[in-house]
């Protein structure tokens, strides 16, 4: 057989969910670190292989491009063993609910391994801000294309949400559910194969489609908005920077006088978090233990 049918999928996830979750707090931080520093790995990515398409190609296709190229970060984090909060959302409490861990385990996995992850993302970020988005001219008038493009997305994160006030925060919330929920599809997929090819394909066509749906991944956005955030403050010309035509290249940056960290927090990675918990933690996590606990082989 060449992949595990449903029910050892469960158990498998269960096992995967108590070792991850019983996990020393070093290796849940160092793994976290990696981890935060692979999903950033395919923002960036996602990033530049986005950028111009929808002017060339169309708004959907620009979208389709940016969610090819993102699932690396997932793939790697998958088959080099390291540790990501949205997957273990759903992991550690599937451990929990069939009694393989406790649930003081299962915080402290997510606590050390969100922790990781915000620092894994925001190396990763001012790497890439150093980096390709400027190549160090830092004294320059604004960064280069790409960087525009990773402004451009920080502020469709964030100030987008934030115009639009407490629905805002509700959008947010609702597509970090549909984020999570599609990510811990990815998570079962690769767990349900037994083969590199199979663990590839079965991650990447989920993750694909939450990118290029436009859902929020707590994660992810620690790398986009810090970058987005960084540009804005070290490049302040671009809040006000207008088009030929006069118009604000980014009314919504200049309306709001730039990025703050509270608009990271409070308008996208906040909300996101809730939201990722409940997609991965309720909709797959506690769906599949009810669906298939009565059925889960026996362990020898």
């Amino acid at each position: 057989m060449n992949f595990n049918p449903p029910p050892k999928m469960v158990m498998m996830a269960s096992n995967a969910g108590k070792y991850k979750s019983e996990l020393p707090i070093f290796q849940l931080l160092l793994r976290g670190f990696m981890a935060g520093a692979y999903i950033a790995v395919g923002a960036a990515l996602c990033t530049v292989c986005s950028t111009a398409v929808a002017g060339y190609l169309g708004a959907g296709f620009g979208k389709l491009i940016a969610g090819a190229v993102f699932p690396v970060g997932l793939i790697a984090i998958v088959i080099t063993g390291m540790e990501l909060f949205t997957g273990d959302a759903m992991l550690g409490p599937v451990a929990a609910m069939l009694g393989k861990t406790s649930w003081g385990f299962v915080m402290q996995n997510w606590v050390f391994v969100y922790i990781g992850n915000l620092v894994g993302s925001l190396f990763y970020a001012y790497m890439m801000v150093i980096g390709p988005f400027t190549q160090g001219h830092l004294g320059a008038a604004e960064p280069n294309v790409f960087g525009m493009q990773a402004i451009a997305i920080a502020v469709g994160k964030t100030l987008v949400y934030k115009d639009a006030g407490t629905i805002g925060l509700w959008s947010c919330f609702m597509a970090a559910i549909g984020c999570n929920f599609l990510v811990n599809v990815a998570v079962l997929l690769g767990i349900t194969a037994n083969d590199i090819i199979g663990k590839f394909f079965g991650i990447w066509f989920p993750i694909m489609a939450f990118v290029a749906t436009g859902f929020e991944h707590c994660v992810a956005n620690m790398y986009f908005l810090p970058a987005g955030l960084w540009l804005t403050q070290w490049f302040p010309e671009v809040v006000t920077k207008t088009t030929a035509e006069g118009a604000y290249w980014s009314p919504l940056l200049a309306k709001y006088g730039g990025l703050t960290w509270g608009d990271v927090w409070l308008w996208n990675i906040i909300p996101a978090t809730l939201g990722n918990i409940v997609g991965g933690f309720v909709l797959i996590g506690v769906v599949y233990v009810m669906a298939f606990r009565n059925e889960l082989p026996k362990e020898g």
